[in-house]
């Protein structure tokens, strides 16, 4: 007998006995959408929180300078330039001061964050967004002049100027709990609580403002030298190379090789940990859903048995008619890889509805390989495999003089 007969025989066999079947099929239903579904939505989850570490700074380098530094020792503007000169790997760089004061105008006053640094401090700000909604950035000029200009973020215009959206040119007011100063608005950036939409009240998100850091000098009596600085790399296969080139650079210009003056940190390591630790994670969740897979091959087996038992007579006359042992078992091992198959592919196209549904709640992207769908199929069919050989042995070893007296 040909293995398209046997196929077409197990077929037979299913149709005859299609809710038995389903029944059959279930476990392997519910196993395989499960496993889909977890490595789908955990895949998803895993892409969007190392991209939002890749948003905070995978690429970046956070440079400060030790407290027994002398202020001859502290990093200064031609430290810097020269870092971003010596470096091709180095795409920006900028000194790193926050202050928490206010922000006023139009007769209001709001809690602000007001960050300094250089013009490269638009692409170094892992908070405000670098996308320029009207007007423009800080130039090099506005900082070696120490202008009194500012950026603010659009959320924030719009809380200190009553909505209005064309507010560059304007004045506003920032203060410190010592000093205050007037600055001219000349650019708006991208609305900075659209990052955070839903995890807290925008009438209670601060105002976010960049200025020049030679400004902000005017506005915090403790900004004085720079002590921290911010790092943009190329990529993060140059994380390692720019923070090592660039305290090596900065001891041999301060003279002082050896003393440990200058700290370079990145997230490098902790975004390869959260990742192992989150598909670590995940695979297990998938592996205890895979449990449900052997507990429907064991149903695969039970009903095989019991289709054994039924077709007895069956088998005593076919084997009367010639069919081998061979024959009879791979008939009965064909109709348990058949269910197996049917039930993960059922499964399958279920787990993919379950983790469409799952992410567009959740807000991200489910992520499905072709390798997990595979890797799904052939472990449905080594289950069918596994389970279906003892019933489909047990068929095969009938005596068919026995089997056809069987009643």
């Amino acid at each position: 007998m040909t293995l398209l007969e046997s196929f077409k025989m197990a077929l037979d066999a299913i149709r005859a006995n299609k809710m038995r079947s389903f029944l059959t099929m279930l476990g392997n239903i519910i196993g395989i959408a499960a496993v889909i579904a977890i490595l789908a939505i955990g895949n998803g989850a895993t892409t969007r929180i190392t991209g939002t570490f890749n948003d905070l700074g995978a690429t970046t380098v956070s440079l400060s300078v030790s407290n027994n530094a002398s202020n001859d020792e502290q990093i200064t503007d031609q430290d810097l330039q020269a870092i971003k000169n010596t470096d091709d790997r180095v795409t920006a760089i900028s000194p790193n001061y926050t202050l928490s004061g206010f922000a006023a105008a139009s007769g209001d006053e709001k809690t602000a964050l007001i960050f300094g640094g250089s013009p490269d401090l638009q692409r170094t700000s892992n908070v405000m967004d670098p996308s320029l909604v009207s007007g423009r950035y800080f130039t090099q000029a506005d900082y070696d002049e120490s202008a009194p200009v500012a950026v603010i973020s659009a959320d924030g215009a719009k809380s200190l100027f009553n909505n209005q959206t064309n507010i560059v040119g304007k004045m506003m007011t920032l203060r410190s709990r010592t000093t205050s100063i007037s600055v001219r608005i000349i650019g708006v950036t991208k609305s900075t609580a659209d990052k955070f939409q839903g995890a807290v009240r925008r009438n209670s998100f601060p105002v976010y403002v960049a200025i020049p850091y030679s400004t902000m000098k005017l506005v915090s009596i403790n900004a004085g030298g720079i002590t921290d600085v911010t790092i943009k790399a190329r990529s993060r296969n140059d994380i390692t190379a720019v923070s090592q080139n660039t305290v090596r650079l900065l001891e041999t210009r301060h003279d002082v090789v050896g003393q440990q003056l200058y700290t370079a940190r990145n997230y490098l390591s902790a975004l390869d940990q959260v990742d192992n630790v989150l598909t670590l994670f995940v695979e297990f969740i998938a592996a205890v859903a895979a449990i449900a897979l052997v507990v429907g091959g064991i149903g695969v087996m039970n009903i095989m048995l019991v289709s054994v038992t039924e077709r007895t007579r069956e088998i005593g006359t076919r084997k009367a008619l010639g069919a081998t042992t061979r024959d009879i078992m791979i008939q009965f091992l064909t109709e348990a890889v058949i269910l197996s198959l049917i039930g993960g592919i059922i499964g399958l196209m279920l787990g993919i509805i379950v983790a469409e549904s799952v992410a567009a709640a959740l807000a991200i992207t489910a992520t499905i390989t072709w390798q997990a769908i595979v890797l799904v199929l052939v472990f449905a069919s080594a289950v069918g495999i596994f389970f279906g050989i003892y019933p489909a042995r047990k068929a095969a070893k009938l005596n068919p003089i026995e089997a056809l007296r069987y009643e």
